[in-house]
């Protein structure tokens, strides 16, 4: 993408990788100059770490930098999730007290799908099975008194009869109000079953809730033997390889951590790949001044899509994997089945075409890779329709629009559709619908108005889509980021270090004082900072970020809510957040008394200074860049749209649809009466061509104020 600004023995480099379904991404970063490089290999699923280090290799050489030049080695990584979603975790043994045996058998009542779910929805199997749970002799009181002492011959009876398995989680009735119990027990399996994993649940989520804090800690071992030696595999060969600075993990909360803390608490990246993205594109944003953003992430097999306020991704407080879902921080990312690989096929009852959720994936991939692929997908109609040409990733990839054509006339055939064409527009109209239904989960199901919002597109078949999912959602400018389709190693490469400490409160507003919620407050920090300071983060380069889970006194759920003021009027601050906030998720609120659940303190290391890039100025004529004209099939008819090539387009420059803009790892389509104009920063900034008109802008102001009257109204 750039040329090494200068030769400096001063200069450093920041390395993200991001591991996907088809593809693995890399970026390389020079710090002080924000030049980058990128590299997309196919990814290797039985070993990740040899998609990785050919993608490093290649990058390097690009750059031609030796591998012992990179400073960090930021890392997004699936291997916790496709231990999930594979089941090809380790076998866990649980530790659980006297009658709590079937905590993760008797789970909870909610069934997805509503009364049909309760007829065919097939309940999964929990990840420790009933014959690997054991019970203790052993009970403490929600308020952390010892009802019953540890009978640690007892647990030595009960560890025993777990032997052979690979990973050992301790989960007992009310650790999270003293865990010495819990402690204990670790202390003894160390001895009974050496080298077996000990996953804690007073450190792995000590808060109230036995069969959230047990599911948890049970995918904490489920995942962590894969986990250690992935990471250990991958450290080895980067070391083997030269590469002398540090890996760090993406948590799923958009942090990072260690590589060591990051095998200790394996759950908290169940969503690190997704994470890298959302980082990646508030990044982006702010340097186009954008704060507000839905972040919109398309890749092979599946669409994950976020928003932002202010900069800030939403947390949630849950972790949804497949059917798995443990308490976890994690960026409030919404996964959709559709990618550029989800196969569109029509059912032989309904005769009703249907995209996804099934993807031919890296391997045979679509049929217009020529890899052996058959199936019609979505990539193969956007090659039908041309809106991608018949090259990609810089002339390193050619398409077979023949064996696309043939694969999507299998399904005009089944519609008895006149041409491929008209099936083509069908499967791409169907999965933008498919993706809108998951942007507004996000936005208007959250109380969100997505025409406040600015798009940012990524992935690799996500500028593809971009233009259509901003006439869909009305969100404007649809930004598409350089090197899109490696965005998300960007977000690895541009975040900090980040460390968590919890506890269950569980005291009313009434019974709680400013100074009990400070103390609390900065006691969880300390306990965050310390662990960050073990990991080279001094803490003098720490931020501290609070939050609390409120609730009115009697409900049976609370609310996460940012906290930041320590002194004064805290509870009422916090009482009003929470108010606010639970009117704008259920529109009423209570008389009842407001009740602290839990605390919880986030501490960040520094961002890491990576200078911004400058596009040249030009006189916004993009002809420069134009390397060819394309048709492409729009509303029913072929029109000649314009192929520019990014990397020769200029700061101010204004493509006008149809066009077509490439680049190595994407392609951005904007569509007749949009126009895209290049942001210094090298973004693409899209917009409905009557926006860009001196006499609109005041209709749009107005429209916008408005917008924001009715919600100060509300």
């Amino acid at each position: 993408m750039s040329e090494r600004a200068s030769e400096s023995p001063a200069l450093g480099y920041r390395l993200g990788v991001d591991v996907g379904g088809t593809f693995t991404d890399v970026l390389l970063v020079e710090e002080a100059t924000g030049a980058t490089w990128r590299a997309k290999t196919a990814s290797t699923p039985s070993d990740q770490s040899v998609g990785v280090l050919n993608g490093i290799g290649r990058v390097c050489a690009e750059a031609g930098i030796a591998l012992s030049d990179v400073a960090q080695v930021l890392h997004g990584t699936t291997v916790a999730t496709n231990a999930i979603l594979e089941g090809k975790g380790a076998t866990v043994g649980l530790v659980t007290t006297k009658g709590f045996r079937q905590v993760l058998q008797i789970a909870r009542s909610f069934v997805p799908g509503g009364l049909a779910g309760w007829i065919i929805w097939p309940k999964p199997e929990p990840l420790a099975a009933l014959e690997n749970t054991v019970e203790v002799d052993q009970r403490i009181a929600s308020d952390g008194r010892v009802i019953r002492p540890l009978d640690e011959a007892d647990v030595r009876t009960q560890l025993a009869k777990l032997v052979g398995v690979d990973a050992l989680a301790v989960s007992l009735i009310n650790s999270f109000a003293d865990p010495a119990h819990e402690r204990r027990i670790g202390e003894i399996a160390a001895e009974v079953l050496p080298g077996v994993p000990v996953s804690l649940s007073s450190d792995v989520l000590p808060e109230m809730r036995e069969y959230e804090r047990t599911v948890t800690t049970v995918a904490n071992g489920y995942v962590q033997p894969q986990v250690k030696r992935y990471v250990e595999t991958l450290a080895g060969k980067l070391a083997d390889g030269g590469v002398a600075g540090e890996l760090a993990i993406l948590r799923s909360d958009g942090g990072l951590s260690s590589a060591g803390a990051a095998v200790g608490a394996p759950v908290t990246m169940l969503l690190s790949g997704p994470a890298g993205g959302v980082t990646g594109a508030v990044w982006v944003a702010e340097q186009c001044g954008v704060p507000d953003l839905i972040t919109f992430d398309m890749g092979g097999t599946s669409t994950d899509v976020a928003l932002v306020q202010g900069l800030t991704p939403r947390i949630g407080r849950e972790t949804k994997v497949g059917d798995l879902t443990v308490r976890a921080s994690s960026v409030d990312v919404r996964t959709v089945g559709a990618g550029g690989g989800s196969i569109a096929h029509v059912p032989q009852l309904t005769k009703a075409l249907r995209v996804g959720p099934q993807s031919a994936g890296a391997d045979p991939g679509p049929a217009a890779y020529g890899r052996g692929g058959t199936e019609p997908t979505v990539t193969d109609a956007n090659v039908v329709l041309g809106y991608l040409p018949p090259t990609l990733a810089g002339g390193e990839i050619t398409l077979d629009v023949d064996a696309a054509r043939a694969a999507v006339g299998k399904v005009a055939e089944a519609m008895g559709l006149s041409s491929p064409e008209a099936a083509a527009a069908g499967i791409v109209d169907i999965v933008n619908e498919n993706m809108l239904g998951g942007l507004r989960l996000v936005s208007v199901q959250q109380g969100f108005d997505p025409r406040d919002f600015a798009l940012v597109a990524f992935g690799g078949a996500g500028p593809l889509h971009a233009n259509a999912l901003g006439k869909l959602t009305g969100a404007w400018p649809v930004i598409v980021p350089p090197s899109p389709g490696v965005l998300c190693a960007l977000g690895d490469a541009t975040t900090s270090a980040r460390s968590e400490s919890a506890r269950t409160v569980l005291r009313r507003f009434a019974d709680l004082t400013p100074e009990d919620l400070a103390a609390i407050l900065r006691e969880l920090a300390a306990e965050a900072g310390a662990r960050l300071a073990a990991q080279g983060v001094p803490e003098a380069e720490q931020t501290t970020a609070f939050q609390v889970d409120v609730r009115y006194h009697g409900q049976g759920f609370e609310i996460p809510v940012d906290f930041a003021e320590l002194g004064g009027d805290a509870l009422g601050t916090l009482a009003a957040a929470f108010d606010a906030e639970h009117e704008r998720l259920f529109s009423f609120l209570l008389t009842a008394d407001h009740e602290l659940v839990n605390a919880r303190a986030t501490v960040s290391g520094p961002r890491p200074q990576v200078a911004a890039t400058h596009l040249p100025d030009g006189d916004g004529d993009p002809a420069a860049a134009l390397v060819d004209t394309h048709p492409v099939h729009v509303a029913g008819k072929w029109v000649d749209a314009r192929v520019y090539d990014r990397s020769k387009l200029r700061a101010g420059d204004v493509v006008a649809g149809p066009a077509i803009v490439t680049e190595m790892d994407s392609t951005t389509l904007v569509l007749p009466a949009h126009a895209a104009t290049v942001h210094p920063s090298g973004s693409l900034l899209i917009r409905p061509q009557a926006s860009r008109t001196a006499s609109s802008r005041p209709r749009e102001l107005a429209e916008a104020q408005r917008r924001q009257s009715d919600r100060e109204a509300r």
